[in-house]
This record gives C-alpha cells, sequence and structure tokens, in this order.
C-alpha cells in the first residue's frame, strides 16, 4: 500500500518549497501525494499562487506530512494549521518541515527537546524564539525520530531523497536523484557552506575515487594522503573543505552505501557483505551498520529487499 504524503499549503507558502517536495516526492510510485489548506489561494509569492486540492483535514490520514517554508519566520501559521501538525505527530505521522517551515513545527509544540534545523540566517531567531528546542546549524537536514528538518531549499531536495531512502532503500533514492539531476550522496550532517557536491574538478576527486575503487580493502587516512601526496594535516584540512566530512567519516558511509545495496539486492551473508564492504568482520559490520543506520542488517534487509 503507498504511503500517503500530504504537503501543508500554509498562507504565504514557498513556491520553491513546495515544488520541491511535489516533484521528487511525487514522482515516486510508492507515495501517494495530496495538498492539503484552507479552500482558495495560499497568497501571492514570487508571481506563483498554490490553491491545496483537499481541506485541511485531510493531514489526519496521511503517513508523512510536509511543511514547506513560508515567507519568512515572523509569520505566525493559522491555530488551525499548528493543530493539524500536533495531531499528526501526536498519531505517529511523520514531519517535515522544510526551511522556515521548522518555525512552524516549533510553534506547535512538537520540537521540545528534539533537534532541529533551518536555513542559516534563521537558526538563531528559531532558538531565540523556542528555547526548549535544540537548533543545530550548518547542516543540510536532521532527524530527530519522527521529526525531519531542512535547511533552505536546496537541502529540502536532499532531506527528500533521504526519505525516499529510508523507504524504499538506496537504488530507488539514486533513480529519483537521477531524475531531479542531484547529487544521491549529501547526507544531512554535512555544513550548509562548504562544497558539499564535491565537483569533478576538485582536488582530492582522483583520491576519493582511488579509495573508492578500494572500499573492500583496509584505507587509512595516511594512505588515502599519501595517494594524494599530501601531508596527513593538510589532506585532513583540504578533504573536509571539498566534501564538508572528515576522510573516515566519508568512507564509513560509502560503505554503508555499498551494504545496503548490496543487502536490497544479493542473497549474501552478513560475512560476505562485510567483506565487500571493508567492514571487516560481521560483529563489527553490525555494530557500524546500526550505528549509522539505527536498524540491523537483518531487519533492514527485509524491509528493502527488491522483489
Amino acid at each position: 500500500m503507498a504511503r500517503r504524503i500530504a504537503i501543508l499549503v500554509p498562507p504565504l507558502v514557498s513556491p520553491l518549497d513546495y515544488s520541491i517536495a511535489a516533484n521528487i516526492l511525487g514522482d515516486q510510485p510508492g507515495y501517494e501525494l495530496l495538498s492539503a489548506g484552507d479552500p482558495g489561494p495560499a497568497g501571492l509569492v514570487d508571481g506563483v499562487v498554490i490553491v491545496p486540492t483537499h481541506p485541511l483535514d485531510a493531514v489526519d490520514s496521511a503517513d508523512v506530512v510536509v511543511v514547506p517554508g513560508f515567507d519568512g519566520p515572523y509569520v505566525r501559521l493559522p491555530q488551525s494549521f499548528l493543530d493539524a501538525i500536533a495531531r499528526s505527530y501526536d498519531r505517529g505521522a511523520t514531519i517535515v518541515g522544510i526551511c522556515t517551515g521548522t518555525f512552524a513545527l516549533a510553534a506547535s509544540g512538537i520540537t521540545a527537546d528534539r533537534q532541529v534545523t533551518t536555513h542559516w540566517r534563521y537558526a538563531a531567531e528559531l532558538q531565540k524564539l523556542f528555547p526548549d528546542t535544540k537548533v543545530v546549524d550548518n547542516v543540510l537536514f536532521i532527524q530527530d525520530g519522527t521529526v525531519l528538518t531542512s535547511a533552505g531549499a536546496g537541502a529540502a531536495i536532499d532531506l527528500c531523497l533521504h526519505l525516499i531512502r529510508e523507504d524504499f532503500g538506496v537504488d530507488a533514492s539514486q533513480a529519483a536523484s537521477r531524475e531531479a539531476v542531484a547529487s544521491p550522496a549529501r547526507l544531512g550532517p554535512q555544513p550548509q557552506y562548504t562544497d558539499v557536491l564535491s565537483p569533478p574538478n576538485a582536488d582530492l576527486a582522483a583520491t576519493r575515487e582511488w579509495a573508492l575503487s578500494r572500499l573492500a580493502q583496509p584505507l587509512t587516512v595516511d594512505a588515502m594522503a599519501r595517494h594524494a601526496a599530501m601531508s596527513r594535516r593538510t589532506f585532513i584540512r583540504r578533504f573536509n573543505e571539498e566534501t564538508g566530512l572528515p576522510p573516515m567519516k566519508w568512507l564509513t558511509l560509502q560503505r554503508i552505501l555499498v551494504a545496503r545495496r548490496l543487502l536490497e539486492t544479493t542473497d549474501w551473508s552478513v560475512d560476505r557483505i562485510a567483506g565487500a564492504a571493508g567492514m571487516g568482520s560481521a560483529a563489527n559490520f553490525r555494530v557500524i551498520f546500526r550505528r549509522e543506520t539505527g536498524s540491523r542488517p537483518s531487519d533492514y534487509r527485509r524491509l528493502h529487499r527488491a522483489g
């Protein structure tokens, strides 16, 4: 059965934030998409008028509720919208806030003691207005339980791909990223400011390609630095600048992607996958996989196995 996703259409909704969620999530075969809000246009923003397809109470049947950004963090949404968000959260739906949409999540009362993020320009204001919320700035997106929040519009793409990856697996998210002509590899804990896309002509692109071709082998920061003909300290600094991640964290995430794909598409044993992904023993693989994904390999395979 398809998972139902409701995108809220609040007054003065950001057309860009709305369209990113509608296009990326709406193209996923496993999702049934609707938009919900008050009858009539949501207001003219950037020359665009958006009219919801369903009344606001349609969110009560949604598995995922997406709150796009709206025209400024100081605009308080009508209480009916905040109540709809709170009701959805209370019944266990996944709640997604995009950019300034995080302000609506906080105003609804669901972010107390939770980690959230928003556009870097508004992070300090969000923390000031909602001191019981733990605002994490300079990340693309963050997930805390059933609450997911992103920075600006570009990070909303990453968050939508993350949702698809969690619900349908790596191959589905990569197919969606190809359709959107977006990078499939940007995970949440990356800076908003740096070149996390790592363009092919970046100085260390060749070293990353070299490492990717040897994931099954033991790899160290020193070995990667030698390949790049740099000192260890210089290499670590440059690697962080180009990818937004420390070398070994980047390497671990690449190995997790390999492991996830193998769990989804093969009958290989955990021992064999651990070796192919460069994680050593099955026991070590289970620990790393659960730490990075929140799931045991056996559970992940059962949920995401193709066919």
